[in-house]
């Protein structure tokens, strides 16, 4: 038999507030610095895919001469992309 509330989202997520807060309790509040480089880690999660999906856009755009049949929708896809894995990177953290 499993346990009252297993697999409830409600119920895990006071256990993730539960464990944050005991970890904030035996660590104490982080640094200045370590927020700036939570904030450097994001941007480049973004950018990185974002600017990977422009350069092969582009490539694929020049080697078949389509003017940015290609760039646009790689540009959106890494945008997305980055934009999910950022997300994920900060439910983990």
């Amino acid at each position: 038999m499993t346990e009252p509330g297993h697999g409830d989202p409600l119920v895990e997520g006071v256990k993730r507030r539960g464990e944050r807060h005991r970890r904030w309790l035996s660590r104490g509040e982080p640094s200045v610095a370590r927020h700036l480089a939570q904030i450097g880690v994001l941007g480049w999660l973004i950018v990185v895919p974002t600017i990977t999906g422009i350069f092969a856009g582009r490539w694929l755009d020049t080697a078949f001469k389509s003017g940015l049949f290609w760039t646009a929708p790689l540009l959106m896809l890494g945008l997305a992309l980055g934009c999910w894995s950022a997300w994920k990177w900060m439910g983990r953290s």
